[in-house]
């Protein structure tokens, strides 16, 4: 294909996008795993994580990266389901009926019947020496699905160190026969040129409302809180050494609190006292990152994916330099997003009003996603 198959652009999005989108979409799985390679790990995989999808490193064969991605997943799943990242036109009607089969009978594999006359080549490649039935074969396709107990065992065998190019070949060292499930032409493997045409044509013809790319949104936050003794001072999810801490129904996470409503802004859903009201007496002194983790579910929900956060701090005391990366770290690793999507500064009032008298400290924020 002459580039990374997986990254080439489909309806203006990356393939692989369709593909995983396929699998969040049809609500079926409690967890997904990518595999990828080292490089696109680097380039993407804050953006992967941040969208609760769990990574995997490539192997250098087929069979090296499905071991590698099942090592990923959870040992309390009952069926594990192997696609390709370059069949994105699966639909939901196909993932179901793998899945329910690999329930009924430990494994199902999908396929179609073949279009075209199948004959056996020479040896030299150079003539036909014979013509199959056609009726008696199937193109192979997947998901394929597995009992999970199923493929551990499987990827035990022989088999598994050879570069099969079917996951289901492992079956045959068991002596298993996987189960046919009767799938569609339209979930086809983009492997040429021209597969990526009509892989094109397909996708417009079933989501033409999402063909659109995503679109850049923002959001603005603000909290201000009134400065106490006794309390812990408590900022970005970092406790800071300060004679005062922030008073409020929750820990007082001033920065936390402005960077949540900047990202609910930005897709549109209210702001945190909508979800933890400070009439509610149950989650007096809750920490802020509680808030900032339902932020995130919220934002997910909303299928869209955060780009940066920018955070300007007011405050009279403590100095707030030394804690910058601190704090931008706990934020990157509570947003799950990478460090340098990050930005923290911190300004003083100049002695003006209260925060200037040291009686509070205000936050500001902005982010931005992809939605």
């Amino acid at each position: 294909m002459g580039a990374d198959k997986q990254y080439l652009e489909l309806c203006a999005r990356p393939m692989i996008e369709w593909t995983v989108s396929a699998f969040e979409e049809c609500a079926l799985f409690s967890e997904i795993v990518l595999v990828l390679s080292p490089e696109n790990i680097k380039k993407y995989g804050a953006w992967w994580k941040s969208r609760g999808v769990k990574l995997a490193r490539a192997g250098s064969s087929r069979m090296g990266s499905l071991k590698n991605g099942f090592k990923e997943t959870s040992p309390r799943s009952a069926v594990v389901a192997v696609h390709d990242g370059a069949r994105p036109l699966v639909s939901r009607g196909v993932i179901a009926a793998c899945l329910e089969r690999a329930f009924e009978t430990g494994s199902a594999v999908p396929g179609v019947a073949l279009k075209d006359t199948v004959k056996k080549l020479s040896k030299d490649g150079k003539k036909f020496e014979a013509t199959l039935q056609r009726s008696a074969y199937m193109a192979v396709q997947t998901p394929q699905c597995y009992r999970r107990s199923l493929l551990k065992r499987a990827l035990g065998t022989t088999g598994a160190e050879k570069d099969c190019t079917d996951d289901s070949q492992l079956l045959e060292e068991l002596g298993v026969k996987p189960s046919v499930v009767v799938s569609e032409y339209s979930n086809l493997k983009v492997t040429t040129p021209e597969d990526l045409i009509i892989a094109e044509a397909l996708m417009k013809a079933k989501v033409t409302d999402k063909c659109a790319p995503p679109r850049a949104r923002f959001g603005f936050g603000y909290d201000i809180h009134r400065l106490e003794g006794g309390r812990p001072l408590i900022m970005g999810g970092i406790k800071l050494e300060h004679s005062k801490g922030l008073l409020g129904h929750s820990d007082g996470d001033v920065v936390l609190h402005a960077v949540c409503d900047a990202l609910l802004g930005s897709v549109a859903a209210g702001e945190i006292g909508v979800y933890f009201p400070p009439t509610d007496l149950t989650i007096m002194g809750i920490s802020s990152v509680n808030i900032a983790k339902k932020t995130l579910e919220i934002v997910r929900a909303k299928k869209a994916v955060i780009v940066n956060l920018d955070v300007t701090i007011v405050a009279e005391a403590p100095k707030l330099k030394p804690y910058y990366d601190q704090i931008k770290k706990s934020l990157a690793e509570i947003f799950m997003i990478d460090l340098d999507s990050v930005n923290i500064k911190a300004k003083s009032r100049e002695g003006l009003g209260d925060v200037g008298r040291g009686e509070a400290i205000v936050c500001y924020a902005v982010a931005s996603v992809l939605k």
